[in-house]
């Protein structure tokens, strides 16, 4: 027996019985002629002492060792309050070397997380041993867990989808994986189960969900992983919108307040319309827990006379408690509008004491116009109005930077709450800037807006879709839709981004065929769980929360992937590499 008890659970109503311990050696203290050994494992920490010095000879830190001896009480000036087994420690009567650290460790195991990524990751079994490191998978398990009991509560079938499938243009590179059996033939691995989990529902099924693997080659974000990364994927037979909504709200909700002591948005979560959330936050990711927002302040430049604003759009956001505040912080602003996300200028206009207006736009104004602007915003004293003008397609996504960063320096945002909100009313196509072809901007397989009718008499570019994103902090958790299950409207769909009917019967065929034999309605989405984890651990990265993650370059430094291969293995997949 290497054990009767784990590192983590002895306490003082064990003491005086005798115990094995087995765990890594985490410290050697040598109090000449007494050494201290804190024996760590999966479960905590428990100090051993050992009065035999030659028990220890030779023994290196991260050795893996079984100690037995007499559990005692510590010393009152010995006790470490901040582990459990703290009031205690093993005397030990005996120790025996069960694995032999022989190599120099490249890092402290306790400062992993100080060391270079490439190193942690190279070698990760080591980092894992860092007890911070460690406790993120562990709640990634419990996590995963947590969400697999709320969805069998709501009546959800655990079903797997294939790994191998076929190619199919759903938005990222496919993984491709060649065929020996069929000679230059491959297959890919799944971006996501999308075609399989409507399959799904054609074939009867009400309430299906996995927590599945997904393969998209591209590349790495803090928040996502290249590579692989891990969703909630669920769909709902004769579901509508708001039926989705429903169990994402309640699974969500209890999911982050069950592992965070953070204030969690109440359900109805908040719905926002695309366009609304790129006018007022400046991205289809709002991070709501940062209260400012931005104006359109287009129509009241119109009649005023300043060169710079001249037919652009323009944008305010009103800033409280700013004017007071020192000149380096409007040099740091203007710092970062110009050389971080490439603005021309950062204009602002400051509200003093009795509502005078100061700043350099405030000449162009009349009084009439000033008056204008304060009740137009709402305007209090001290406030500070930041201006932000571009071209259409820049002018947002740069007041939503100016807004972040405004939130960040001036302490607005709650680092004490997760704040979820749904994302709706996507638009069903977009225009591509280089070609002017007109092309799906979300999932294709999603249901328009008005159906049949909206795709044959509206213009393409005004067609909303039952898409959707559910959003916490500033992070896309998943996005979602209602599902096209009609082939007539599929076929529409598909010819406006131009696809022909052989195109959907090549690429899509399994769906395409499916829906003519009777296909329900049906809908769903697909919550994200490293980024899930990651936001509940408070990791800035989702690799901390992955447990043999790639590096941002798509490579595994632990395994060597990718790497060569034998030219007998080529050959057998009939490739010739060029």
């Amino acid at each position: 027996m290497y054990r009767t008890h784990n590192c983590g659970e002895l306490r003082k109503s064990q003491i005086g019985q005798t115990v094995k311990l087995a765990g890594w050696v985490d410290t050697i203290r040598d109090h000449g002629g007494v050494v201290f050994i804190d024996l760590r494992d999966h479960f905590g920490t428990t100090q051993a002492v050992m009065h035999d010095q030659t028990l220890v000879k030779g023994l290196g830190r991260e050795s893996v060792v079984s100690v037995e001896g007499r559990l005692r009480q510590r010393s009152s000036d010995t006790v470490n309050p901040k582990i459990g087994t703290g009031e205690v420690e093993l005397e030990a009567s005996s120790l025996s070397v069960l694995g032999q650290a022989t190599k120099t460790l490249p890092f402290e195991i306790g400062d992993s997380t100080q060391t270079r990524e490439d190193v942690r990751l190279k070698y990760r079994y080591l980092d894992l041993r860092n007890p911070a490191v460690h406790q993120n998978i562990m709640l990634r398990s419990e996590i995963t867990r947590f969400l697999r009991g709320k969805m069998e509560e709501l009546g959800f079938v655990e079903i797997h989808t294939p790994i191998l499938t076929t190619s199919s243009p759903e938005g990222a590179r496919d993984y491709l994986v060649p065929s020996r059996k069929h000679h230059g033939m491959f297959y890919a691995l799944p971006q996501a189960p999308q075609q399989f989990k409507q399959l799904l529902m054609t074939a009867g099924f009400d309430r299906y969900y996995q927590i599945a693997p997904c393969f998209r080659d591209e590349d790495a974000r803090a928040d996502r992983s290249p590579g692989e990364f891990y969703q909630l994927d669920f769909e709902m037979a004769f579901a509508t919108q708001e039926d989705v909504f429903a169990v994402v709200e309640s699974v969500l909700f209890q999911t982050f307040t069950a592992f965070s002591d953070k204030k969690v948005s109440p359900a109805p979560f908040r719905r926002i319309p695309y366009a609304e959330s790129m006018l007022k936050y400046g991205t289809d990711k709002p991070d709501l827990r940062n209260p400012l927002v931005i104006e359109d302040l287009t129509g009241f430049f119109a009649d005023v006379d300043f060169a710079p604003f001249r037919n652009k759009p323009v944008r305010g956001i009103v800033a409280p408690h700013c004017a007071a505040s020192p000149k380096s912080f409007f040099e740091k602003m203007l710092a970062f509008a110009t050389n971080e996300i490439g603005m021309q200028g950062l204009g602002y206009i400051s509200v003093l004491a009795g509502m005078e207006l100061k700043g350099p736009i405030v000449k162009f104004l009349s009084p009439e116009k000033q008056k204008e602007l304060i009740e137009q915003l709402g305007l209090k004293e001290d406030d500070t109005l930041f201006f932000v003008c571009d071209m259409p397609k820049l002018v947002d996504k740069l007041a939503g930077q100016i807004r972040a960063e405004l939130g960040k320096r001036l302490g607005l945002t709650d680092e004490k709450a997760f704040e979820l909100c749904f994302v709706t009313d996507y638009p069903m196509y977009g225009e591509n800037e280089e070609t002017g072809a007109i092309e799906f901007t979300h999932n294709p397989f999603s249901m328009p807006q008005g159906e049949l009718e909206a795709l044959e008499t509206q213009d393409p570019l005004n067609i909303k879709a039952y898409q959707y994103d559910i959003v916490c902090n500033g992070v896309e958790l998943s996005s979602g839709a209602v599902r096209n299950h009609r082939p007539d409207i599929m076929l529409k769909a598909f010819e406006i981004a131009g696809y022909t009917k052989d195109d959907i019967e090549t690429q899509f065929s399994a769906l395409f065929n499916a829906f003519h034999y009777g296909a329900p309605p049906h809908a769903g989405m697909a919550p994200g769980l490293d980024r899930i984890v990651m936001l509940i651990a408070e990791q800035e990265s989702i690799r901390e929360v992955v447990a043999f993650p790639m590096n941002s370059n798509a490579q595994d430094l632990l395994m060597g992937a990718p790497g060569a291969v034998t030219e007998q293995q080529l050959r057998e997949a009939h490739i010739k590499i060029r």
